[in-house]
C-alpha cells in the first residue's frame, strides 16, 4: 500500500440505499483535500476544516461507523465497499453506489 493510502479516509453519506462517498486526503503541508462524488478535489487549509465541511454535509467517517450506526442508516457494514483505485477516472464511477434492495 502506498503512503498516500495511509493518509486517506473514506467518508459516506446515505440517501435510502444510495451511498455517496467522499475521500479525505491529508497532505504533507498540513492541508487536506476532499474528493467529492463528482470526482472533483476540493482543497482545504487543514484536516479540521475538511472534516468540518464533510460533517456539515452530513457525511460520517467510515472508520467511526459501527454496526448500530450502519443499521440506523438502513444497511450493514458488510454491504459497504469503499471505492478503490489510484486515479480519479477509476474512482469517479464508484463514488455513488446503490446498495441492493433488502427483502
Amino acid at each position: 500500500m502506498n503512503e498516500e493510502a495511509n493518509r486517506d479516509q473514506w467518508w459516506l453519506a446515505t440517501l435510502g440505499r444510495t451511498v455517496i462517498w467522499a475521500r479525505l486526503r491529508m497532505l504533507d503541508a498540513g492541508t487536506a483535500e476532499v474528493l467529492d462524488s463528482d470526482g472533483v478535489s476540493q482543497p482545504y487549509d487543514s484536516e479540521d476544516s475538511a472534516r468540518a465541511a464533510l460533517m456539515d454535509a452530513e457525511f460520517v467517517s467510515l472508520d467511526g461507523l459501527d454496526e448500530d450506526d450502519a443499521r440506523d442508516r438502513g444497511f450493514s457494514l458488510d454491504e459497504l465497499t469503499p471505492p478503490s483505485g489510484e486515479h480519479v477516472d477509476v474512482l469517479r464511477p464508484q463514488m455513488v453506489q446503490q446498495l441492493p434492495s433488502r427483502h
